[in-house]
């Protein structure tokens, strides 16, 4: 599907992660030096950031959005929108962004809902956003981007281990008339689901006990069942298949050449990936970011917090930008835009202290 957005600029972004560190260079029990360097070699990651376990990642972006707000001299009341994208929500029900809409401190006149994607969240976000401002009377908008994705692991699993972090995001967005429009082009296949999947926490199959206690061997497989499968290979795969189209379609869309492009961000999935990407769309190694070496894979908050990480010197020329932004993976789903960005304030990356009070059900 292609959309071209109008009349919508990102005014800012914020990143917020944890300050705990952990390396699975720091596992010799797991991994021998050289096969830590192996792994470094081709993810490009070493470190990832791991939230403290009474945190959720609603509250990163939290504090990825108060502080946005306050950068940018947002009152909270003039926010018309809040999306907030995340696999992991607080609770089964209500949705976290309602939660998130009395914490911020924005109108009971918001529109505010919760979308369930990973990798492809932070496009399919932005566009969701953007298109609620264009057929509403709103004229501003948060999207939030965060996954807890280290909770999903299995604690001696050598192939996911090494790979996913935490982290929160905040995009604020606004209507402007005079902003040149954005192109966007989505896909969706599910025959892909099975490749990357929790496949326990659901209804389909719940952790909730029937009336009678589970057996020993029924926990086991429940406790297996409720963290990350992903099948490297297919990923691989799918990704080498979908994506280089994804890039190609998107500019066609536009009518840009990749030339005209002043910098590309990617989901940052692994840097082996990445570059057979950068190499596949033929796209100079100084427009193309790869940022992974403290973070890890992220999932929906990828692409923003590399651009909080890396870029924040790069938009303080007051210059705009052509970006390009894409995400691609668990669903299978992938989404890519194209559009000219000049933040308000530069994006900027926190930490989120470990006192930091967290959103609860109780309290908001």
């Amino acid at each position: 599907m292609e959309a071209v957005i109008k009349s919508v600029k990102i005014a800012g972004m914020q990143a917020a992660v944890p300050p705990h560190r952990h390396s699975y260079v720091e596992t010799p029990e797991l991994f021998t030096q050289e096969e830590a360097d192996k792994i470094y070699g081709s993810t490009g990651i070493h470190s990832r950031r791991i939230l403290p376990k009474h945190l959720c990642a609603s509250d990163m972006c939290i504090a990825a959005a108060e502080t946005l707000l306050q950068r940018l001299e947002w009152d909270p009341a003039s926010v018309d929108i809040l999306i907030y994208v995340s696999q992991d929500s607080d609770y089964a029900l209500p949705a976290s962004a309602c939660l998130m809409q009395s914490r911020l401190g924005l109108p009971s006149s918001a529109a505010c809902l919760d979308v369930s994607l990973g990798c492809s969240g932070f496009v399919y976000g932005t566009w969701i956003a953007s298109q609620l401002l264009n057929g509403s009377n709103g004229t501003r908008a948060l999207v939030l981007c965060g996954d807890t994705s280290s909770r999903h692991l299995l604690p001696n699993d050598r192939g996911t281990l090494p790979l996913f972090g935490d982290a929160g995001v905040a995009t604020a967005l606004e209507f402007d008339e005079s902003w040149p429009d954005s192109y966007a082009v989505f896909g969706t296949d599910g025959k892909g689901g099975q490749h990357i999947a929790v496949k326990a926490g659901g209804r389909r199959h719940p952790t909730i006990p029937d009336s009678a206690p589970r057996s020993g061997e029924e926990e086991a497989k429940l406790f297996k069942d409720s963290r990350l499968h992903l099948n490297g290979a297919a990923v691989f795969s799918f990704t080498l298949k979908v994506v280089p189209k994804l890039i190609k379609d998107t500019l066609a869309l536009a009518d840009i050449h990749a030339d005209d492009i002043d910098m590309v961000v990617m989901h940052q999935a692994n840097k082996f990936i990445l570059e057979h990407l950068r190499k596949k769309a033929k796209i100079p190694e100084h427009k193309y970011l790869i940022d992974m070496q403290d973070f890890g894979n992220t999932s929906s908050a990828s692409v923003p917090l590399a651009i909080c990480h890396k870029l924040s010197s790069y938009f303080e020329d007051n210059e705009s930008k052509k970006v390009m932004l894409g995400g691609f993976g668990v669903g299978w789903s992938w989404g890519c835009i194209v559009t000219d960005m000049l933040p308000s304030v530069a994006p900027e990356l926190i930490e989120i202290p470990d006192d930091f009070e967290p959103l609860s059900l109780e309290q908001v």
